[in-house]
Protein backbone atom coordinates (compact mmCIF):
# COMPACT_ATOMS: atom_id res chain seq x y z
CA UNK A 1 0.00 0.00 0.00
CA UNK A 2 1.27 3.30 -0.99
CA UNK A 3 1.05 6.28 1.33
CA UNK A 4 2.48 9.21 1.99
CA UNK A 5 2.27 12.12 4.89
CA UNK A 6 -0.08 15.16 4.89
CA UNK A 7 -1.69 17.96 7.07
CA UNK A 8 -4.75 19.37 7.87
CA UNK A 9 -4.95 23.07 8.08
CA UNK A 10 -7.08 25.78 8.95
CA UNK A 11 -9.31 27.28 6.31
CA UNK A 12 -10.21 29.94 8.48
CA UNK A 13 -9.46 32.15 12.22
CA UNK A 14 -11.54 31.24 15.29
CA UNK A 15 -11.99 28.90 18.18
CA UNK A 16 -11.99 25.12 18.33
CA UNK A 17 -14.84 24.29 19.32
CA UNK A 18 -14.69 20.09 19.17
CA UNK A 19 -12.36 17.68 17.85
CA UNK A 20 -13.74 14.26 16.70
CA UNK A 21 -10.35 12.44 16.56
CA UNK A 22 -7.39 11.27 18.40
CA UNK A 23 -3.70 10.65 18.19
CA UNK A 24 -3.83 7.37 15.88
CA UNK A 25 -7.90 7.55 14.64
CA UNK A 26 -8.41 5.98 11.60
CA UNK A 27 -10.41 8.20 9.65
CA UNK A 28 -12.70 8.25 6.56
CA UNK A 29 -13.67 10.26 3.38
CA UNK A 30 -15.68 13.76 4.68
CA UNK A 31 -16.06 12.63 8.42
CA UNK A 32 -16.16 15.84 10.18
CA UNK A 33 -12.54 16.17 11.78
CA UNK A 34 -12.67 19.70 13.90
CA UNK A 35 -15.85 22.12 14.65
CA UNK A 36 -13.82 25.82 14.36
CA UNK A 37 -16.27 29.06 15.81
CA UNK A 38 -15.51 31.96 13.84
CA UNK A 39 -15.59 35.53 15.56
CA UNK A 40 -18.56 36.12 13.14
CA UNK A 41 -20.25 33.09 15.47
CA UNK A 42 -20.17 30.65 12.22
CA UNK A 43 -19.10 26.76 12.88
CA UNK A 44 -17.05 25.94 9.76
CA UNK A 45 -16.87 21.68 9.83
CA UNK A 46 -13.60 20.74 8.76
CA UNK A 47 -13.67 17.74 6.45
CA UNK A 48 -11.04 15.91 3.83
CA UNK A 49 -11.87 13.85 0.67
CA UNK A 50 -9.56 11.59 1.87
CA UNK A 51 -9.18 8.45 4.14
CA UNK A 52 -6.22 7.40 6.36
CA UNK A 53 -4.53 7.29 10.14
CA UNK A 54 -4.22 10.50 12.28
CA UNK A 55 -0.31 10.75 12.77
CA UNK A 56 -0.19 13.86 15.22
CA UNK A 57 -3.28 15.92 16.76
CA UNK A 58 -1.49 19.53 16.58
CA UNK A 59 -4.77 21.28 18.23
CA UNK A 60 -6.99 20.78 21.09
CA UNK A 61 -10.51 22.16 22.64
CA UNK A 62 -10.73 25.95 23.18
CA UNK A 63 -7.27 26.59 21.48
CA UNK A 64 -7.67 29.68 18.47
CA UNK A 65 -6.25 28.74 14.56
CA UNK A 66 -5.85 31.22 11.91
CA UNK A 67 -5.89 30.10 8.33
CA UNK A 68 -3.35 28.12 7.48
CA UNK A 69 -2.49 26.56 10.93
CA UNK A 70 -1.67 22.89 11.29
CA UNK A 71 -4.60 20.95 13.04
CA UNK A 72 -3.33 17.40 12.48
CA UNK A 73 -1.20 15.69 10.65
CA UNK A 74 -2.71 12.18 8.81
CA UNK A 75 -0.77 9.60 6.80
CA UNK A 76 -3.48 8.94 3.89
CA UNK A 77 -4.17 6.03 2.22
CA UNK A 78 -4.02 5.68 -2.00
CA UNK A 79 -6.46 3.54 -2.77
CA UNK A 80 -9.73 4.00 -4.27
CA UNK A 81 -12.57 3.51 -2.17
CA UNK A 82 -16.47 3.17 -2.78
CA UNK A 83 -16.41 7.12 -3.22
CA UNK A 84 -13.88 7.83 -5.52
Amino acid sequence: MAVHFGVIISPCQGRVERVEITNESRIYEWDPLFYIKTPEGNVEVIQLGVSGEIESLEVQVGEAVIPGMVLAYIKEDLYVTGTD
